[in-house]
């Protein structure tokens, strides 16, 4: 039998939602991850006022472990452009007036107008924490890299995806299928630096927790 572990997921980005499922299922088959995301609790929007992908994941973390007394995994990530200065950056979500993935998109292409493509290198970068009330777990990093492209290529994913090319796979992630994205993708990358110290601590956990409630 598969030990059954949970994570409320801090989002309520359906596609990361499935990405995450996704993601830990590949990595770690042998445990039944339990996954629940935030619109199955009464929780407030988090400010983020983090300055790096790591802090604002910390906030999301800690703030969704607050205040729903479980174990929380935090996520930021987002696009850096070399040529705009690292921008979007953690503003990726509200680089747009409205943040919709679409006028996102169009923004970027505006800002990127003829620019050369040995000029668009870029990179997705993720970061990840998972915290219990009270305490940060683990935290990890993840950065994949790539080109943005002149042009919409492919309709999967979401986010910036139809416009990043990655180098590995020679395509946008928009054209990449869902195991193609998973292989390369940021949130693996990231995922990859801190599963091991996350399923260790939530064992202990739940070891620890069955032995409060032990009669004996």
């Amino acid at each position: 039998m598969k030990t059954a572990l949970s994570l409320v997921l801090a989002t309520r980005n359906p596609g990361k939602i499935r990405e995450f499922e996704r993601l830990f299922r590949s990595l770690d088959p042998e445990t039944e991850w339990r996954f629940v995301g935030l619109t199955d609790f009464q929780v407030p929007d988090v400010q983020e006022t983090g300055e790096t992908f790591a802090e604002n994941a910390r906030q999301k973390a800690v703030h969704a472990a607050a205040h729903t007394g479980l174990v929380c995994l935090g996520e930021d990530s987002g696009l850096e452009v070399d040529y705009l200065g690292g921008q979007p950056g953690v503003k990726s979500h509200r680089f747009s007036s409205s943040g919709d993935d679409h006028d996102n998109n169009e923004l970027l292409l505006q800002r990127l107008q003829g620019v050369p493509r040995e000029l668009r290198t870029a990179r997705y970068r993720c970061a990840i924490s998972v915290a219990s009330p009270g305490e940060v777990l683990v935290s990890g990093l993840g950065t994949v890299e790539g080109l943005i492209a002149e042009e919409y290529r492919g309709e999967n994913g979401f986010g910036y995806d139809p416009l990043f090319f990655s180098l590995e796979l020679g395509k946008t992630l928009g054209e990449a299928s869902d195991l193609e994205k998973d292989s390369v993708s940021h949130r693996r990358k990231a995922l990859e630096a801190i599963l091991p110290g996350l399923k260790s601590r939530l064992l202990q956990m739940d070891s620890g927790s069955k032995e409060e409630g032990c009669p004996c």
